[in-house]
Order: C-alpha cells, then structure tokens, then sequence
C-alpha cells in the first residue's frame, strides 16, 4: 500500500475538528467543521487572514506563534477568537507544519471549549461559595463569636478568610473572635502565615483573636514553621477561651 496517494484533502474534510491550513499570514484552506464552526462558506475566509479571528491585543502573541510553528509544532493554547458572524468563542488551538507540494504551510486545529470554561467557572464559583460558608462567624454573645474551620484549607480559602473576616467581625461588632481549629487535619507553612496575618488584622481592627482546638502534633509543626506564633493566644478548646472570658467579662 502507498500512502503517498493517499488524499490529505480529503482526510482534512472528514475532520470532525475545524482545521485552518494557511501559509504566509493567508488562509489557503479549510474543511467542512471549521465552515460550520465560524459560520460562513469556504469562499468567503480562503484568501483572509487567519490574524482576523484574534482579538487586537491577542494578535502579535500569535502571529510570533505562527512563524515558530513552521520549525516545530506549537503547544496547545487556549483563546477567545472570533467567529465570521462576529460572535466570540473560547477555543483550544493547536498547530503544526504540514507540506502540501512545495509549500509548507501551517495546520490549525480549533477546539470548542466554551461549555468546559462554564463548567469551570460554575465549578469557581461553587467553591467561592463553599469558601464563603466556611467563613461563617457563629456569634456566642453580643461581642463574642467563634469561627469553626472545617476540612482542608488551601490558599484560596485561606485568601478567603483574610478578605471576608475583617467585614464580618465589623458588621457583627464582634470584640473576641475564637477561630477553631479543632476540625483542621493539616497545617503548612501558608496556613500558618496566613494565620498570623489574621491575627494582625484583628489586632489593628481591635479583635482580640483567640486560637483553639489545634492538636498538640500539629502544634509542634505550626511552630517550627512559624515561631511568630507564640505571640498568638492560644486556648485547647472553644470551651477553655469561653471560660476564659467569661471570666474576666461579663455578657
């Protein structure tokens, strides 16, 4: 069997991926899929550049991007491009040299990606809510409240705590926060920094900040990475930092 006789043409048009093929900055080709994808007949996008389906501050990234893929193939890229009708879609794009008689052009594959970045997105902002939940301040009296941790924290939650403790503790007019760990099974070097920045934020919005429920190993741990932590109030459990409070307050 020689494959040489074989069609590319007619291959490309059996596609189900859209496929560009252009040389020089002009698209000399495409298959029946990129036809249907950006809505308009071969005709009308052969001769166009394949620089028109980028946006403006796109364009010089993937024009340098074109010219290094007539030496090796180019990684997989996502963008937002443009469709005939002047529509946008997000794409995957990959593309490769390919030679077609004496000519050596590009080869562009198109991806629809967009109903995987709304999954996505859904998916950010689902965890941004799980994040904001677990944020609750559980008030105990009028200026008391307990912030009760569950589960991992990652930098995004941690990011999370910093940016919606402070409003919280305000609008609540709480003056003694105790942040539970008694739920927590891991400590690092983030979650102790950002610890400390929790507990100087209370500090400068007059918050008196009380540690409770972290086990003696994690303890060790928390302190080896961070000795900054001493200086942080630390009580065994809720109970221990209410008693505590209790008995120098009255609420």
């Amino acid at each position: 069997m020689n494959i040489s006789k074989i069609d590319y043409r007619q291959i490309m048009e059996f596609s189900l991926d859209p496929l560009i093929i252009h040389t020089d900055l002009k698209i000399i080709d495409i298959n029946h899929a990129a036809e249907k994808f950006f809505r308009a007949k071969k005709e009308s996008i052969i001769g166009a550049s394949p620089l028109d389906i980028f946006q403006e501050t796109a364009k010089i990234a993937i024009e340098k991007r074109i010219q290094s893929a007539y030496l090796q193939p180019a990684k997989v890229i996502e963008e937002t491009i443009y469709r005939m009708d002047g529509t946008t879609v997000d794409v995957e794009l990959y593309c490769h040299p390919v030679q077609i008689g004496d000519t050596t052009a590009i080869q562009t594959y198109v991806k629809d990606i967009t109903d995987r970045k709304k999954t996505e997105k859904k998916q950010v902002e689902i965890i941004k809510q799980i994040n904001e939940l677990s944020a609750t301040i559980v008030p105990l009296s009028n200026e008391i409240a307990v912030l009760p941790l569950v589960g991992a924290i990652d930098e995004d939650r941690a990011r999370m705590l910093l940016e919606v403790l402070p409003n919280k503790v305000q609008q609540q007019n709480v003056k003694y926060l105790i942040i539970d760990f008694s739920s927590i099974y891991k400590i690092d070097h983030m979650v102790t920094d950002y610890l400390f920045k929790i507990h100087n934020i209370m500090s400068l919005l007059g918050v008196r900040s009380i540690i409770t429920g972290i086990r003696p190993e994690l303890a060790l741990i928390a302190i080896n990475i961070d000795n900054r932590l001493t200086s942080t109030s630390t009580m065994a459990t809720v109970k221990d930092a209410l008693y505590s409070l209790g008995m120098n307050f009255k609420y």
